[in-house]
């Protein structure tokens, strides 16, 4: 039997954390010593293996708790995942690899290309490699295309003036450039909601791809809140004011969820298309939960909801989420 202390030290945790998780009833100690010390066994730490695993898949504590308290999901499971993961990463590695020693060997026999250049196209290669397949790269026009790179150059650099200027995302020349934004993106991916994605997560995360393409954070999220609004004026035509406060608090505070949510969705329906498992469940009560945050649970707020996006052409573009991804979720909620 572990002490608090020992196992927080052991799992590279804080005695504050799993004094969080003995509250939320998600691990509590098996025993307690006469002095009323936390023992936590075998099993409690299996259990915490399991926690930690599942928290660094994204998932949140509620989601976990509620997983490890129905039907539950066997420490096997876990661990092949955590195989996967791992094994991507090891994939990722070798690539790297081979384009060092590529880089080396050219260096070697004496060719002279612009040694900075040439490392930032490796580091961008790398970059894409990370999140795009070769097939969905030679689609990815803005990967290839020095045109289309061109344009989004000079729109990139268009909405840093705006921003300079003092200029609110809610602005008319803010949501003209937006509307470019959004058809161009809609255009340079061919509508793919998970490619959409994995830009987003992308940009997001590595920093050398916010420094090649200009695309800031600052830029990113002016961009966000400015094509927020476009879809607002929109949805204004169909909601009440209490619905459409309910719907920008969501677009303030929780529209940088979508993504990657959008994105997991996607990798696994190709994983697993038919909808009864584990994962499939977890997913879709994420994608309730998010939806709700939006719309609320007024039960007439959905069909005019419905008949807005089927009525108002732009609030597809850039959606992201497909009747086919609407279909396979509602299909894993059915099967809970």
């Amino acid at each position: 039997m572990l002490k608090i202390g020992e196992l927080a030290s052991r799992a590279g945790l804080t005695v504050r954390t799993l004094h969080h998780y003995d509250d939320i009833g998600l691990l509590s100690p098996s025993a307690r010593s006469d002095a009323g010390y936390r023992l936590y066994s075998r099993d409690d730490v299996a259990r915490l293996h399991q926690i930690q695993a599942l928290r660094q898949f994204g998932m949140p504590l509620a989601d976990i708790g509620t997983l490890l308290a129905g039907a539950g999901i066997s420490s096997a499971t876990i661990i092949d995942r955590q195989l996967a993961a791992l094994d991507r990463q090891i994939s990722e590695a070798a690539r790297m690899r081979e384009q060092l020693l590529l880089m080396r060997g050219q260096l070697a026999t004496g060719e002279s290309p612009d040694l900075a250049s040439w490392l930032t196209t490796l580091e961008q290669m790398n970059m894409y490699e990370k999140y795009f397949s070769k097939d969905e790269l030679a689609k990815l026009a803005l990967y290839h295309d020095d045109g289309v790179k061109a344009e989004w150059k000079q729109l990139v650099e268009d909405v840093d003036a705006l921003i300079k200027s003092a200029a609110t995302p809610d602005q008319p020349d803010a949501k003209t450039l937006a509307l470019r934004w959004m058809t161009m993106l809609d255009r340079d991916t061919g509508g793919d909601p998970s490619v959409m994605a994995r830009l987003n997560i992308m940009h997001e995360q590595e920093q050398a791809v916010q420094q090649s393409t200009g695309i800031t954070p600052a830029i990113r999220d002016f961009m966000v809140r400015a094509m927020g609004e476009i879809k607002l004026d929109t949805w204004a035509k169909y909601l009440t004011s209490e619905e459409m406060a309910r719907m920008r608090r969501h677009y303030a505070t929780r529209a940088n969820e979508w993504p990657p949510l959008i994105e997991a969705i996607s990798r696994q329906m190709q994983a697993t298309p038919t909808p009864d498992n584990v994962d499939a469940k977890l997913l879709a009560g994420q994608w309730m939960e998010l939806f709700h945050d939006m719309v609320g649970n007024n039960p007439d707020t959905l069909p005019r909801f419905r008949r807005a996006i089927e009525t108002e052409p732009l609030l597809r573009v850039g959606r992201g989420m497909t009747d086919e991804m609407l279909a396979w979720l509602r299909a894993a909620l059915h099967r809970s």
